[in-house]
């Protein structure tokens, strides 16, 4: 017989009870609104002073603002699918609230989700408003550039490496096993 996973306070947690604390949602719903804001401020900032197509260098070619309309997914790619990407996000928010009300308690993994879920928030809200996606931090040297981003996909790309890296290290989050004896 399996051990359940030790409690923040040394004790043992009800795997089938896994609740989050209120300090974990407050985290979670915290970061989340965090990027949502920043994210959609960065935009509005971007919409209000550069055109479309305009580049602005911020470091040399290096780094770079450029005011795109991304109406797809993953980098641009499946363009003029707005509506479909904007129910899959639905989706995928309730999909990440409801493994963060699953997944026992870890501040690692309420900070991982509430980036992810800030971030897809900011795409949603745009994909509803705007029938597209604001993209505008363009990195590369000369014609090698990579795709063009925001604050919430910096988010997500964020969590999903925090995502990984708790799954190689899974003491990242906290849960760790008893050794039985028997």
């Amino acid at each position: 017989m399996s051990a359940a996973p030790v409690g923040e306070a040394g004790g043992t947690a009800d795997t089938t009870t896994a609740a989050r604390s209120p300090a974990h949602w407050l985290v979670f719903g915290g970061v989340a609104v965090a990027v949502l804001i920043v994210d959609q401020l960065t935009k509005a900032w971007l919409v209000a002073n550069v055109s479309a197509g305009e580049v602005v260098n911020v470091i040399g070619d290096y780094v770079r603002l450029i005011f795109s309309q991304n109406s797809g997914a993953l980098f641009g790619m499946f363009s003029q699918n707005a509506v479909i990407f904007g129910i899959a996000s639905l989706v995928v928010i309730a999909l990440i609230v409801g493994y963060h009300a699953r997944a026992g308690r870890s501040l690692y993994l309420s900070i991982a989700l509430g980036l992810l879920l800030g971030g897809a928030l900011g795409n949603l809200l745009d994909r509803l408003r705007l029938g597209y996606v604001v993209d505008f931090v363009d990195i590369g040297i000369g014609g090698i550039r990579f795709y063009t981003f925001n604050m919430a996909d910096a988010a997500i790309s964020t969590a999903i490496l925090m995502l990984i890296g708790a799954a190689l290290f899974p003491a990242l989050i906290g849960w760790r096993e008893k050794r039985s004896d028997g």
